[in-house]
């Protein structure tokens, strides 16, 4: 069993950034892959960025160049960086977690969110224009 917890989050003006960051609590020593959602009302939950235990990550094209995901300094955290936010990118976002390595979809981690087993409660970003 895995419990993310999520934080940060809120209101920011369009252009502004955000920083997201999930804990992974565990009762063992695994590593975890993890990532970040996002679902916007009326919308299908889609892949934000993931990062596999190993560092390698992988990006919505709508997101690519604007933010970051990366590791913390404590094992299975990490965090998401937003910046140059756009209404398009008000949603729900939630962490998301599979255990050891993250399927890999043609050698890279996986967006689909059925391959993730654990998820946190959800953070709201809301961007206005």
């Amino acid at each position: 069993q895995v419990k993310l917890v999520e934080s940060g989050g809120g209101s920011v003006q369009s252009g502004g950034s955000l920083r997201l960051s999930c804990a992974a609590y565990t009762n063992t020593s695994s590593s975890y892959c993890m990532g970040w959602f996002r679902q916007a009302p009326g919308k299908e939950r889609e892949g934000v960025a993931v990062i596999d235990f190993d560092g390698s990550t992988k990006y919505a094209d709508s997101v690519k160049g604007r933010f970051t995901i990366a590791h913390a300094n404590a094992k299975n955290t990490m965090y998401l960086q937003m910046n140059s936010l756009t209404p398009d990118d008000t949603a729900m976002y939630y962490c998301a977690a599979d255990r050891y390595r993250c399927t890999l979809i043609n050698g890279s981690p996986s967006m689909v969110y059925k391959d993730y087993t654990s998820w946190g409660q959800g953070t709201q970003v809301t961007v206005s224009s």
